[in-house]
């Protein structure tokens, strides 16, 4: 093996005498991306402490006229760029955060160039075209080359079969499996974000942003050339059939032979590598953000971020009620009730209240009056959202937003895309557009990642892509507490998540199973209070049933209080799949989170970073001390700061447990 590897480095590093080398630095000089051009290859490596963490690799477009960009003889140097700016970032992690690159811009043919950026925390690249005229990609080549025997991180792709080309159709949902590069599945594709960790130590996150009328990028792990992973596109589709999940979704049934048809000028997606030397810098990056396109929105102050009471991960299942709870309106007047006496924004309406198998979202079933349920909302500060399939919303989606935003419904959860080919992601973004002009949030569900979209439209406020909580109504063998520890380092990387958190039914790892019509989670109460915490998620779901909530009203009030947009984020400590320590703050006030795997941990969290917190109260929601054997345990603090001799304290969390902070100085 090491042969194979001194081999391969000597390999990918020579270069043709003649050809030419751009270096370009981070600004603080610890990350170097080296692109190599001539006329055979343009290549893209990276170095972080002076350590390669990306080999040469191959990028170019090639086109419906067989013409390859990218390479050539005789590259012309655009600009270059340093740029150090703070930028708002609304219903984001953060209010404003710091844009600090430098950039080089390479002319490689007429009408085309490259953009390369490097951040302190990584790398990225985008082809661009002055171009007018429209232009078939029939494929883009990335060849992601790494320095020997690497440990990945990474999703595959659900989709049935064995066959990579055959694999576009997928709900960006799966658990994490962690492999050697070179003993990766080489018949199954991954999707974005994934993790490789070089034998250097360094993790590098291979990523996307501005994904807008283009494919999203998977990665497949090369059949030949070692420790390579190798970009692959769906081609756009030729013929698609109404089919898939009652009748809302739309079939590809034959694809062309290209994977992108586009109009110029354009820029293309950035491709990206969040470069890191420790865990927590990876969930801190911003990069996705910063990456994707400014708000095309002038007027934002319409946009309400918040939380959700939702209806079907509970199966609407209340009780203590005058009336069979279901699909009509006593059971949701019965739930915006619920969310008007504890401060929630919103209720959704999910799948079932339009008519089954039709794909017409302005038949509505007999049991159901909008117009009144908009009215008894309206009448107790409560906004609705309606759930959509896909083929539904899109098939008449100016109507459908016109007539809804004038009855007063306030956004829509889009659902069953399961696709990223470049006719999905032009959707995601009509779907933003539309929505917009109708003052209409979206939470994008059963789609990718955000990919930037949720900068450059904000009324897009949530996106699905994730495995989260709904799979607990049926999943047998997943290991939840893992998965949560998972997520922030890998796909939240990419954006906010509708992971849809707060379960009140809270189970050890012996004692869960899997209940469709009144669900628990894998681990403890103050792990799903911490995820409130832990996860970016400006439209956020409560999970469980109002009746759950209502007897069990302390948890209930704690998470009401939890903002969902935030004016600062820290990562403050945390490991790939084990636990993760995350402080937010909201003004002068600050919420801490920690989750853990299985493993019972004694963290220690320093709170000195807050200031005022030598006089401030203390309202915290920890592992009971029989957390370990029945999940629902917690204990409820409620002090002052002077209660405690020292800002640093210890804090225990259970087998799947967490602990939720929230500090308010005086």
């Amino acid at each position: 093996m090491r042969l194979i590897y001194c081999l391969l480095a000597s390999c990918v590093v020579a270069m043709p005498a003649y050809a030419r080398t751009y270096e370009l630095l981070s600004p603080d000089k610890n990350i170097t991306a080296n692109i190599d051009i001539d006329a055979s290859t343009l290549d893209i490596s990276a170095a972080c402490n002076g350590s390669m963490v990306i080999f040469p690799s191959p990028i170019s477009l090639t086109l419906g006229d067989g013409k390859v960009i990218g390479p050539t003889k005789s590259p012309k140097v655009v600009s270059r760029t340093s740029v150090d700016t703070m930028i708002p970032s609304p219903f984001y992690r953060a209010s404003e955060i710091r844009d600090n690159y430098n950039q080089i811009t390479l002319n490689v043919a007429k009408g085309w160039n490259v953009v390369f950026r490097v951040y302190n925390d990584g790398i990225a690249y985008r082809f661009v075209t002055s171009d007018k005229k429209t232009t078939v990609i029939t494929n883009e080549t990335a060849r992601f080359r790494f320095p020997g025997e690497a440990t990945v991180i990474t999703p595959y792709n659900n989709s049935s079969g064995n066959n990579p080309d055959t694999q576009w159709r997928t709900s960006f949902e799966n658990t994490y499996t962690t492999v050697a590069l070179s003993d990766m599945n080489r018949n199954r594709l991954s999707f974005l974000p994934l993790i490789v960790t070089v034998p250097s130590g360094t993790r590098v996150l291979m990523s996307e942003s501005a994904l807008e009328s283009y494919p999203g990028m998977f990665l497949l792990a090369d059949s030949e050339e070692p420790y390579t992973l190798n970009a692959r596109f769906a081609p756009v589709p030729k013929r698609r059939e109404q089919g898939g999940h009652n009748n809302l979704q739309m079939l590809t049934m034959e694809r062309e032979d290209y994977i992108a048809r586009v109009d110029g000028p354009r820029a293309f997606p950035w491709r990206m590598a969040v470069i890191a030397d420790n865990d927590a810098a990876l969930a801190s990056s911003n990069m996705t953000y910063l990456l994707g396109e400014p708000s095309r929105l002038d007027d934002i102050s319409w946009i309400k971020p918040g939380k959700v009471a939702w209806d079907w991960w509970n199966d609407w299942n209340i009780i203590g009620v005058p009336f069979k709870s279901g699909i009509n309106n006593d059971t949701y007047k019965a739930y915006i009730d619920f969310a008007s006496r504890n401060g929630i924004e919103y209720v959704i309406l999910d799948e079932g209240w339009a008519v089954n198998r039709k794909a017409d979202l302005m038949q509505v079933v007999p049991e159901i009056n909008l117009p009144e349920l908009v009215a008894y909302a309206d009448g107790k500060g409560v906004g609705l959202i309606l759930w959509a399939g896909y083929y539904a919303f899109d098939r008449d989606m100016e109507a459908v937003c016109k007539h809804y935003a004038d009855m007063g419904i306030k956004g829509f959860k889009v659902d069953f895309m399961d696709h990223d080919d470049q006719l999905i992601t032009d959707f995601n973004y009509r779907a933003a557009e539309t929505a917009a002009r109708h003052h209409l949030i979206l939470d994008l569900h059963g789609t990718s990642k955000p990919a930037g979209l949720n900068r450059t439209w904000p009324n897009v406020l949530n996106f699905e892509g994730v495995y989260g909580l709904e799979q607990m109504k049926w999943a047998t063998d997943t290991d939840m507490p893992v998965n949560d520890a998972s997520i922030p380092f890998l796909r939240q990387v990419a954006g906010p998540l509708d992971y849809t958190q707060g379960a009140m039914r809270n189970a050890t790892k012996k004692d869960y199973q899997p209940v469709y019509d009144d669900p628990m989670s894998q681990g403890t109460r103050a792990h799903q209070l911490a995820l409130y915490m832990v996860f970016d998620s400006p439209l956020t779901m409560l999970c469980d049933t109002p009746s759950n909530y209502e007897s069990e009203q302390e948890s209930t009030d704690f998470i009401t209080a939890i903002p969902t947009v935030w004016d600062e984020t820290r990562v403050i400590d945390g490991k790939i799949g084990e636990y993760i320590i995350t402080a937010r703050r909201k003004g002068n006030e600050w919420w801490i989170g920690g989750i853990t795997d299985w493993t019972p941990r004694d963290v220690t969290v320093d709170f000195s970073f807050i200031p005022g917190i030598g006089n401030a109260r203390i309202d915290a929601m920890t592992d009971g001390p029989n957390a370990h054997r029945n999940g629902r345990d917690v204990t409820h603090l409620r002090t002052t700061s002077a209660a405690f001799d020292s800002p640093v304290q210890k804090i225990h969390m259970a087998p799947g447990g967490g602990f939720a902070v929230r500090v308010t100085p005086q």
